[in-house]
């Protein structure tokens, strides 16, 4: 039966990620799975930029090359050390005809903001976004509940390329304390 099915899949999906972190599996009648290449980008939900006046719609992630990197959280170290990757490897994205680069983290707008700053990004290079509902990570079915370590549900770590909305390629780190296939030097392998 169909109960049956999402239990065993919310189980295998579950175990597959090991202890350390938790992934959050949908509970709706259809099976989600996590974002994957073919997938249309989540869309009707509201991103931040720097402030809460300052909403940016998913939908403006799907005008042409764009890639996303999700991070567990501003100011982390894992974090802190994968931002550089892309800003070191922004001009050669651009170069390949990447149009944006967007790091999306479930945060509030003026952390957000503030991380962009402290690490130094011009927000023409790398747009820092907040998914302050965390509602763009749970549509793409990207969360991880770190509440016991970071206080609630959060992005794992992930980076994409979008064409037109399109997942045309995406890494998810098996590990989110890891960076390992979610730098800015893999998404010049992506392109």
């Amino acid at each position: 039966n169909m109960q049956a099915a999402r239990f065993f899949a919310r189980s295998t999906v579950a175990n597959f990620r090991g202890e350390r972190a938790v992934r959050l599996i949908s509970t709706s009648n259809a099976v989600n799975m996590p974002l994957k290449v073919g997938d249309k980008l989540p869309q009707g939900v509201d991103l931040f930029e720097d402030n809460p006046g300052n909403k940016v719609p998913s939908s403006e992630l799907s005008k042409g090359k764009v890639i996303i990197f999700g991070v567990v959280g501003a100011f982390t170290p894992t974090c802190d050390n994968q931002v550089p990757t892309f800003m070191a490897n922004a001009s050669a994205l651009k170069g390949k005809g990447v149009d944006k680069i967007v790091c999306i983290s479930v945060n509030d707008p003026f952390v957000m903001g503030a991380w962009g700053k402290a690490m130094g990004v011009n927000n023409k290079e790398i747009q820092f976004l907040a998914d302050s509902s965390g509602d763009f990570t749970k549509k793409a079915d990207l969360s991880l509940d770190v509440t016991g370590l970071l206080g609630n549900v959060r992005s794992t770590r992930y980076m994409l390329l979008a064409q037109d909305g399109v997942v045309k390629n995406i890494n998810v780190e098996d590990d989110p304390g890891k960076c390992s296939v979610s730098a800015g030097t893999d998404a010049l392998k992506l392109v």
